[in-house]
């Protein structure tokens, strides 16, 4: 599946209904972001089972700062896979990171502590990762996208200083004392990922 992100009238936020509010949430419940994030590591794995014959397994708990997914063709080890959800678009992204040529509806991002620690565990052990978000807002509707570490590096070295942000802290960021929130975030574009099923089939690559 391609996504239109050129189709300006889909985009028109005067004429949404649920339209952003451009106001940062005062709660991050980390919680409801794990969860949620859960639910959508069960069904891109069912997708992923259901279209190629390997085997999905979720990353061992104790397999501290790993993707949360591990395919397995045979003994082999082909790749690991991310998967976040995102719903709330950044639609501050044109002002506050003008040089990072991004529009607010087609703006994801990631923990950048996260995204280095994927790097560093990629050129570490060799082994291909994938992050895929689960995106899901009205003007692009329900979708599975995303791309190799290696290519996020490469916009990372590219727009390092213009596409990172930090957010203040609240306190709905700690849990039991520690702090949970995602505060440094980096961001890509929709128009650099690809979709679920081109993931499949590089997947299919690494057999």
């Amino acid at each position: 599946m391609k996504i239109d992100l050129c189709y300006s009238n889909r985009f028109n936020c005067d004429t949404c209904k649920t339209r952003c509010d451009g106001v940062s949430k005062n709660a991050y419940i980390f919680s409801e972001d794990v969860k949620k994030s859960e639910r959508d590591e069960d069904i891109v794995s069912g997708l992923i089972e259901e279209k190629i014959p390997v085997k999905v397994m979720k990353t061992p708990a104790q397999a501290h700062g790993l993707a949360d997914l591990e395919i397995h063709k045979d003994l082999k080890l082909l790749c690991r896979v991310e998967v976040k959800h995102q719903e709330r678009t950044f639609m501050a992204v044109c002002r506050l990171l003008p040089q990072g040529k991004l529009l607010p509806y087609e703006t994801i991002a990631l923990n950048l502590s996260d995204l280095e620690r994927y790097i560093s565990q990629h050129k570490l052990d060799g082994v291909p990762i994938f992050i895929i978000w689960h995106v899901s807002r009205p003007c692009l509707g329900s979708i599975y996208f995303g791309n190799e570490i290696s290519v996020l590096e490469n916009l990372l070295k590219l727009y390092r200083n213009k596409r990172t942000f930090r957010r203040a802290s609240t306190k709905s960021d700690y849990v039991n004392g520690e702090h949970k929130g995602v505060v440094v975030n980096f961001h890509f574009s929709l128009r650099e990922m690809i979709d679920l099923d081109e993931i499949i089939q590089r997947i299919t690559s690494l057999y």
